[in-house]
């Protein structure tokens, strides 16, 4: 019989022809079922892979009850939504080596903490405050030398003034911050180690 003589059929009725040796009604429930259940595993596991593996194995549990299946008991689709989701707490139990959910570790984000962003913050505020008080001659060359990290050679150019100048004017704008924020060495979590 043609596929689309059966498009409008309940997913029972398909299940029911297939138990009774119809291809043509195992084909549409599983072209219909098989994305739906997909996409359950996919959103359940994160790996298409394991994904695909349960779509596999949940069809073909659908298969071989097929001919034991009650229409009167459930839906497929809500038997067959269990069955997938089944098979995917088991693999995710698996995966955790069987620990209870309050014994898996959380994943690694890689960002920094709260505490460590604060303090990244508190330091560059008082590395403003100090670049703040040196004369802006010294401020123009520590900045351009160590936070836009141009060559002292760049820096003359830009400055028009020759590298020798460059170089004093960095080395008392260094010494004037490092004065400067010594005093804030404890506050901004520096030790003296």
């Amino acid at each position: 019989m043609p596929l689309d003589a059966y498009a409008d059929a309940p997913d029972e009725a398909l299940l029911a022809l297939y138990a009774n040796g119809d291809r043509d009604a195992a084909r549409l429930l599983m072209h219909r079922l098989t994305p739906r259940i997909f996409r359950q595993a996919y959103r359940m596991l994160g790996d298409k892979a394991e994904a695909e593996d349960v779509t596999q194995e949940a069809m073909l549990k659908l298969w071989k009850i097929a001919t034991e299946w009650r229409q009167d008991e459930a839906k497929v689709t809500t038997w067959l939504y269990r069955i997938v989701a089944n098979l995917c707490t088991d693999r995710l139990r698996k995966r955790r080596g069987n620990a209870s959910i309050d014994e898996v570790a959380e994943p690694e984000d890689g960002a920094e903490s709260v505490a460590d962003q604060m303090q990244q913050t508190t330091r560059s505020d008082a590395l403003s405050d100090a670049l703040n008080q040196l004369p802006d001659r010294q401020k123009q060359a520590v900045v351009l030398r160590h936070l836009d990290e141009l060559s002292n050679p760049e820096i003359a150019k830009i400055m028009d003034v020759g590298v020798g100048a460059v170089e004093n004017l960095i080395a008392r704008g260094k010494r004037a911050l490092a004065s400067v924020l010594a005093k804030r060495k404890k506050e901004l979590g520096y030790s003296d180690d």
